[in-house]
């Protein structure tokens, strides 16, 4: 039997609140600020013990060897078109980050636009979003820095591929918008914070940057002082005539919209939809005719039509299906309309006055994205992509119904000896739940196959099946791979998401502890060799199973999660996420909160082996919940199973990470796997 570990000292404070009546003490409090001497000393200590117990692992070496072998290859964005000219991204394979390249013809020779590879000698400066002005001249695009939720935008001219001396900064959840003319842009700001990393980020507006000119010069369109948790984004329509504006309330799906006519410069903004009743997203118009996306009263959403001159009226236009409506473009004249059939891809094309005109045909089982495009233009592009094979460029045709492979990556694994099949299983109240499993062809059902169990359930997010190098070298080693489709996601529309949100989130870990069981009934595995993982409201998935059935499970991966329910909404964007958790400043709430606050409900007793993962610049989920966490459970830890803690310099929240430190990630978390679930390493 392995030892314990002899983890670092962790102090702590005599720190308490009260909740409702409730006394809850939080010894680890001073963990929160991540910027004092002793906080930066804990989190070296913790390093040092976790790095010297993974280097101790013989299987790592190779496993970051197979995982590089498998990460290169080529890896396209969905291409577009704006002034004739084409524009897409691709990573060569092992490139930190993807390129940004423009083309006259696609499959011909592209030019670099823009490579954020060359802003910094490690890759943490990240291209997080970008925007064409409508005739193809100009490239407004967003920069990260080391994982951070924070954009600093700037102009670059395409044409000559230099930057225009613009810098627009304290941008956050915001894109770019051009004024049909190419003058300017709109975006979203919020105002200088006093904390960069920690500080509570309200009141964003919108504004108008005009090119040449200074931030402090920039136009603004619109605030709402009396609503510091409103947030705006604009959409100038295609005929340029007006701009939608987007109002959301932190990470509620359903948002209000207002427009203003361009074409008036003195014009008001309207409201539209000024009630926060459903989820709209604009398509197109036609003149005074707007066309939405929108589940008011259509759980699983439906596109209306309605003229601004007369906006009570609603018309459909496409009815709600069985199927989820995910997203709709208006192309060459032609709805393409994307769905989800029990979480896997479907496409239907559909004329103007909504009568249907045929089905995509795909490939297999899988996530489609993509369909840009202008109602004039006669092609447009999308991705396919599957558990087991990567993803694939298309080239459509709206009118004919073709599709055609423009970017086909070739890869150093034969997809054909692996397999994706879908189940469905019941949770503990009854639901019929979906889950996708994916292993190597003539898996034997004999309860000893190592089984990676993934999950999100939160913010109406669907998994869907996608490619990952990490997965393969699991299924390599002779894993199972398995994603079940949670409630609280949005695999089955707003009512599927509801009911796994606020008091009702207990349903989210019922349905993931319920797939566990499935596996485990089923010989897929057995607890000795399950593992789970998730991210963010994963990693609270995660880190609340595992207290609530810690023998269920031989290991968890709690990664950038949200661990302490009750202080979550005090930091950065957290109180966006009220809309889905509730709030411990609501009794009602307070109470399921604390029922199932991964770090509250740590006792001591046995748990899996646990490696949590964080990062040092995560500013959407700050790491003081992950601190907190590690350093309750390896208190709280009477068995010998290790609770480590994995702290990233340098990075975020996971997007736009450099793909050094995402194969050095995997590779510490397989080579844990690997020791504690007494697994093969790479044959």
């Amino acid at each position: 039997m392995a030892k314990p570990l002899m983890y670092p000292r962790t102090a702590t404070v005599e720190q308490t609140d009260v909740y409702h009546g409730t006394v809850v003490a939080d010894p680890y409090r001073w963990l929160e600020d991540t910027d004092t001497a002793a906080t930066k000393a804990w989190v070296q200590a913790q390093n040092e013990l976790t790095f010297q117990y993974l280097a101790g692992i013989p299987e790592r070496t190779q496993l970051k060897k197979r995982l590089t072998a498998l990460w290169d290859y080529e890896r396209y964005g969905v291409p577009f078109q704006e002034g004739g000219q084409y524009f897409f991204s691709k990573n060569s394979g092992l490139q930190n980050q993807a390129v940004l390249y423009t083309a006259t013809k696609l499959g011909e020779a592209a030019r670099v636009l823009l490579d954020p590879n060359q802003l910094s000698a490690d890759g943490t400066v990240a291209l997080t979003d970008y925007a064409l002005s409508q005739d193809g001249k100009y490239l407004a695009y967003g920069l990260s820095a080391a994982g951070s939720d924070w954009q600093e935008w700037r102009v670059r001219e395409v044409a000559t591929g230099q930057d225009r001396p613009d810098r627009l900064k304290w941008v956050k959840f915001s894109g770019a918008s051009w004024t049909q003319d190419g003058q300017g842009f709109f975006y979203g700001r919020y105002d200088e914070p006093k904390q960069e990393l920690q500080s509570v980020n309200y009141y964003q507006k919108l504004y108008f940057h005009r090119l040449g000119t200074a931030q402090s010069e920039d136009v603004l369109i619109y605030e709402r002082k009396d609503e510091k948790e409103w947030g705006f984004s604009g959409q100038v329509t295609d005929d340029g005539r007006y701009l939608i504006i987007y109002a959301t309330q932190g990470t509620d799906p359903r948002n209000r919209i207002f427009y203003k006519d361009l074409q008036e410069p003195t014009s008001p903004v309207v409201g539209l939809v000024e009630q926060l009743e459903a989820d709209y997203q604009f398509i197109d118009n036609q003149g005074t005719t707007f066309w939405f996306k929108t589940d008011q009263c259509a759980t699983r959403s439906r596109v209306i039509a309605l003229d601004i001159t007369r906006p009570t009226e609603r018309q459909v236009i496409i009815p709600e299906a069985p199927e989820t409506l995910t997203g709709v473009s208006l192309v060459g004249g032609h709805f393409i309309a994307s769905y989800l059939k029990d979480a896997r891809a479907q496409v239907k094309v559909f004329d103007l006055k909504g009568q249907f005109q045929r089905e995509v045909s795909l490939p297999g089982l899988g996530t489609v994205i993509g369909f840009p495009g202008k109602r004039t233009d006669t092609e447009t592009f999308y991705a396919f992509t599957s558990f087991t094979s990567p993803t694939v460029i298309y080239r459509y045709n709206p009118t004919t119904g073709v599709s055609t492979p423009l970017f086909q990556p070739k890869v150093t694994f034969d997809p054909s000896r692996y397999t994706t099949e879908q189940v469905f299983y019941t949770s503990k109240d009854g639901t019929r739940v979906p889950m996708f499993i994916s292993y190597k062809k003539g898996l034997k059902l004999d309860g000893n196959n190592p089984t990676y169990l993934y999950g999100y359930g939160g913010f109406n997010i669907s998994l869907t099946p996608s490619f990952a190098p990490s997965n393969l070298v699991w299924m390599e080693m002779g894993g199972v791979y398995a994603v079940p489709s949670l409630r609280g996601g949005g695999e089955y529309g707003e009512a599927w998401h509801q009911a796994g949100t606020k008091l009702n989130k207990q349903n989210v870990f019922d349905d993931f502890i319920g797939a566990a069981e499935w596996l485990i009934q089923n010989r897929y595995t057995q607890t000795a060799k399950l593992a789970i993982g998730g991210g963010s409201n994963g990693g609270l998935l995660v880190g609340a199973v595992m207290t609530q059935r810690p023998e269920l499970f031989g290991a968890a991966l709690p990664a950038v999660g949200v661990l302490d329910m009750l202080r979550f909404h005090k930091f950065t964007i957290g109180w966006a996420w009220v809309s889905d958790y509730g709030s411990a400043e609501d009794a009602q709430q307070f109470k399921a909160l604390y029922a199932y606050s991964p770090l509250h409900r740590l006792k001591p007793g046995r748990y899996p082996a646990t490696l949590v993962t964080t990062a040092d610049h995560d500013d959407r989920v700050v790491p003081a919940h992950s601190f907190k966490f590690a350093a309750t459970l390896q208190q709280a830890q009477t068995g010998t199973a290790p609770a480590l803690i994995r702290i990233e310099t340098k990075a975020g929240h996971g997007a736009g990470k450099p793909t050094t430190k995402i194969i050095e990630e995997v590779a510490d978390r397989w080579a844990f796997l690997v020791r504690n679930l007494e697994m093969k390493g790479i044959e």
